[in-house]
């Protein structure tokens, strides 16, 4: 996955992953493709899998698998941190792939403002109707999110961010205490007493919509909502506990 262009950052993207046979294959495969050789590696954090996660991964040439035995997704992402070598960080989640130039606009971001600790931008759920991702794009990201963002002055989305690893070593790595909720908007606080915190509506990953099918459109916002706002105000989640969605 190395890259032969010296004057760019190296980007390792890391991808958690439990038992993600059904979406694995497709986002590792696009995200191979969209990112033009541009990655200095791909590692896929396999949290406790019991099917063949770490089987698909290791049939991508240069994928290379970890295993996290602490079940949760800011484990998986500590493990990701602590094994890459990448100067800049790309999270996505297993099944998202990144849109076809979302590794230039990393690579444009961090070299032009050497402030800047992480960038991030919304989903876009590939497979959801037409007046579902209507509703997602306009009404979350550009009526509620965007408006958020410039209030408080920080944002991330969990499954589609980058961020400077000297900036993760300054803030301790991740909150491994936090179960799901919330656990971006902490990154992101945390992120933005080390440089800019930044969200840009353009810079998209393509996500399933199993979460909006399995909690509901109006449930998976509020939730998101009512965890970015506790984070916000109060420094730790609404939620508690998180259920897994197949």
């Amino acid at each position: 996955m190395a890259t032969n262009q010296m004057n760019i950052p190296k980007i390792s993207l890391i991808i958690p992953a439990y038992n993600e046979e059904k979406y694995l294959g497709f986002t590792l495969d696009r995200s191979i493709k969209n990112s033009h050789g541009k990655l200095y590696e791909i590692i896929v954090v396999d949290n406790t899998s019991t099917d063949d996660t770490a089987g698909i991964a290791l049939l991508r040439e240069g994928v290379r698998v970890v295993r996290e035995e602490h079940k949760g997704i800011t484990w998986a992402r500590q493990r990701g941190f602590m094994e890459a070598k990448g100067e800049i960080l790309a999270y996505n989640d297993a099944d998202s792939y990144m849109s076809e130039d979302w590794v230039e606009t990393v690579i444009e971001e961090f070299s032009r403002d050497k402030n800047l600790a992480s960038l991030s931008g919304p989903y876009i759920y590939y497979n959801s109707p037409k007046w579902q991702q209507w509703i997602v794009r306009y009404i979350w990201w550009n009526i509620l999110a965007l408006p958020s963002y410039w209030i408080v002055g920080y944002m991330i989305i969990g499954g589609n961010f980058a961020i400077r690893k000297s900036v993760l070593e300054k803030m301790g790595g991740f909150d491994t205490s936090i179960a799901f909720y919330g656990e971006d908007t902490n990154i992101a606080r945390r992120a933005s007493k080390f440089g800019k915190s930044k969200f840009k509506v353009p810079f998209i990953v393509y996500s399933s919509n199993r979460r909006l099918e399995g909690q509901g459109l109006v449930n998976t916002g509020f939730l998101y909502i009512i965890n970015f706002l506790s984070e916000v105000i109060l420094h730790r989640p609404f939620n508690k506990e998180y259920k897994d969605i197949r």
